[in-house]
Formats: structure tokens, C-alpha cells, sequence
């Protein structure tokens, strides 16, 4: 079967219908094209730079709704290099600012919390949690100060889909349709940030195919899951692979308007430009890759229980069991891949990386991205 290019991705019955139909015909979805994509890309420092620009110029995920579950919750981090802060308000609406103080730049907001206010700890401005300059300790030797003109600088912040989108710069690009991704009754439990030695352009591909499972998940999700078997969507600038797992085999006896794939697949969503949630068999991720440097990623991770199964202790206890899993195998053997990778960049074998029918979402976000950067 081909690429499924539609407005919105496969439904549940669509996506088990698919996935028993390829492990009958021992078949996979598969692209149209083979991309090249030049190895200086990965390397060039000005390239870099214009795609730290799209990161800005495009909505992109900054935290799960979840992040921020009341009025006054707060989150600030880097994104695409810039400090910023997302505050939930006293009228329960997410706004975002730049995380710096107007009157001498000072970091207003670390890490999370909840707060009435941001008051800065160098001199005492204090900002109210709409932006505005409310307080200046002796504001008479400021004189002609025009607090208005003086509030927290915002940058734009929309609530969908259960996440929270924060575009940096300009509004020429609006947000693509999406389904839901997380829902109101998951429960954020954890967040990690850590760094890792390699582009964050090869960082992603990792999550786009499957085409490595038996190579470098032998023992891991290899004896879980299928061999290079994988549905393949893109809708608008954004895609999703599912993977499935051997057990999805028993819907073949489900009358198939009855099929349900919670904790029979695993399904990537990829953001453009350069976020994803991951919806595993007891656990959810968002994932927001930060480049930092030619050579390093900060990786960013929200995680959360899944759809349907609440707060509960049974719930949080089978999310960090699931998560535990994950990270200490799988994903820690795509950390050391992409990790050779980028120290394989500076052997010269490869003026370009070739991506095959298999890979066709890596294709689809070098393609999307060409275009944002020419815009």
C-alpha cells in the first residue's frame, strides 16, 4: 500500500483493517520517491540558523495543556533558542511572553509553578500574569515611564488538541487542522530535558520509520513488534507512523466496526516542524526536539498517562512501568544511533543521505521544510 495523503489520519478501525491486510500480503506501506538530501545540511552553520528561523516562524508545541492545569500554573523554557514563559491566566486563558524583564533583561520565570504574578528578582518589577507592568519599586526615579508601553513582550499562544502551540515571530502560518492528540482526563506526571550528541534533523528521522527495528531493537521491540512494517500518513505539514504490535493479530476475529488498537499499536505524530506525540501502550509523549548547536539536541519530553485511564494509581503506576521500558531500552538504543550518526558526518563517505520508499515521512519533513525555509 502506499503513503495515505488525507486532511486527517486513518480512525482506529481504518488503521487495523490496514495493518492485518499487510501481515497477511507480509507487505508494508510504502512511498513514491527516493530522496537525497545533501550531508552539508546537517553540517552548515547558516543552515542552522535559517531553520532556527522556521522553528519561530511556525506553530510548534511548547508544552501539553496539562503543563499548566490552573489558573496561574506556569512553564518557561527555551525554545528555538529564546526564552520563553506560558502562563495559564486568572480568566483561565494560555498566554506566552518572552522571559525577560523590560527594564533590564533579567530571566523573569524559571522551571514551573503557579503564580500571581512574575516579579523579577533583580530590581523588583513586577508583572502581572496578562504582561502588564504593575509595580515598579520608586518609580519616581523613572521618570516619564510609561508602564504600558513597558508590559511583558507576548509572543502568540494558541490551546489545541490538548497542547499549548507558541509561534515566536510574525503570523503568516496557521496552525494545520489536527485531530485530538491528548485528551482532558491525561495526567502529566513527568518531564526530563537532556542533551544529546547529535543534529536535531537526524534526531527526528529516528522516529519516522521503521525500517531499523530488527537491526537495532533485536531483543528489544523487535520481539514485540513486526519487521519493517509500518503505516505511513502525512496530513498538511505534519505525519504519523503507527507501528503495531504481534498482538494486533487477534482483531482479525473482531467484527472490524468493533476494533480498538489501544495498546495494540504504537502511533508517532509528527509536528512540523519539529515536535511529536508519542501514544505508547500506557503512556504518552510530547517531545520537543531544541537544536542547540550543529552537534547537539536538547531533548525535551512531556509525559503523561494515556487516553481513557485518568489519575488512577493503577493508571500512573502502568505509565512509568511503560515509560521505564521504553526509555531504558528502545529509546536508549535510538539515542546511541543517532549519536554514531552524527560522529559518521565527519568521515566524508557521504555528500548526501539516501531515503528510500520505506522512509517517506522523513521525505515529506525534508520536503515541507525545504519550502518553509524558500518562504
Amino acid at each position: 500500500m502506499t503513503v495515505h495523503h488525507a486532511a486527517h489520519p486513518l480512525s482506529d478501525q481504518q488503521v487495523a483493517e490496514r495493518v492485518l491486510k499487510h501481515i497477511a500480503l507480509g507487505t508494508t506501506d510504502m512511498g513514491a520517491e527516493v530522496w537525497r538530501e545533501p550531508v552539508e545540511n546537517y553540517r552548515s552553520q547558516p543552515r542552522l540558523e535559517h531553520e532556527i528561523s522556521v522553528l519561530r516562524r511556525f506553530p510548534t508545541p511548547f508544552c501539553p495543556s496539562a503543563a499548566l492545569p490552573e489558573n496561574g500554573s506556569f512553564l518557561a523554557r527555551d525554545a528555538a533558542g529564546t526564552p520563553i514563559v506560558a502562563v495559564r491566566g486568572q480568566d483561565g486563558k494560555v498566554r506566552a511572553f518572552r522571559n525577560a524583564c523590560r527594564h533590564r533583561g533579567m530571566r523573569l520565570a524559571d522551571g514551573s509553578g503557579c503564580a500571581n504574578a512574575f516579579m523579577c528578582r533583580y530590581h523588583g518589577w513586577t508583572y502581572g500574569l496578562d504582561g502588564t507592568l504593575r509595580h515598579v519599586p520608586h518609580e519616581q526615579g523613572f521618570p516619564g515611564l510609561d508602564k504600558s508601553r513597558h508590559g511583558l513582550v507576548p509572543v502568540a499562544a494558541e490551546e489545541r488538541h490538548g497542547l499549548v502551540f507558541v509561534t515566536q515571530e510574525g503570523a503568516g502560518n496557521p496552525l494545520d487542522a489536527l485531530p485530538e492528540l491528548i485528551a482532558k482526563d491525561q495526567v502529566l506526571y513527568a518531564t526530563t530535558e537532556r542533551e544529546v550528541d547529535a543534529n536535531w534533523k537526524i534526531f527526528l528521522e529516528g522516529f519516522l520509520e521503521g525500517y531499523h527495528i530488527r537491526s537495532t531493537h533485536p531483543e528489544t521491540f523487535l520481539p514485540y513488534g513486526f519487521d519493517n512494517l509500518t503505516l505511513l500518513e502525512t496530513f498538511g505539514r505534519n505525519g504519523r507512523i503507527t507501528f503495531p504490535f504481534k498482538r494486533i493479530k487477534k482483531l482479525a476475529d473482531v467484527p472490524p466496526a468493533e476494533r480498538s488498537v489501544m495498546g495494540l499499536v504504537t502511533y508517532v505524530y509528527h509536528l512540523f516542524p519539529n515536535a511529536l506525540v508519542t501514544v505508547l501502550s500506557s503512556h504518552t509523549n510530547l517531545v520537543v526536539l531544541e537544536p542547540i548547536s550543529l552537534e547537539k539536541t536538547r531533548f525535551v519530553s512531556y509525559t503523561l498517562t494515556n487516553a481513557g485511564h485518568g489519575g488512577s494509581a493503577e493508571a500512573l503506576a502502568a505509565a512509568k512501568r511503560d515509560a521505564e521500558f521504553v526509555g531504558n531500552t528502545g529509546a536508549a538504543e535510538d539515542r546511541a544511533v543517532v549519536a554514531a550518526i552524527q560522529r559518521g558526518l565527519a568521515s566524508g563517505a557521504n555528500d548526501a543521505f539516501t531515503f528510500g520508499h520505506y522512509e517517506s515521512l522523513i521525505i515529506h519533513f525534508h520536503k515541507t521544510l525545504r519550502a518553509a525555509l524558500a518562504t
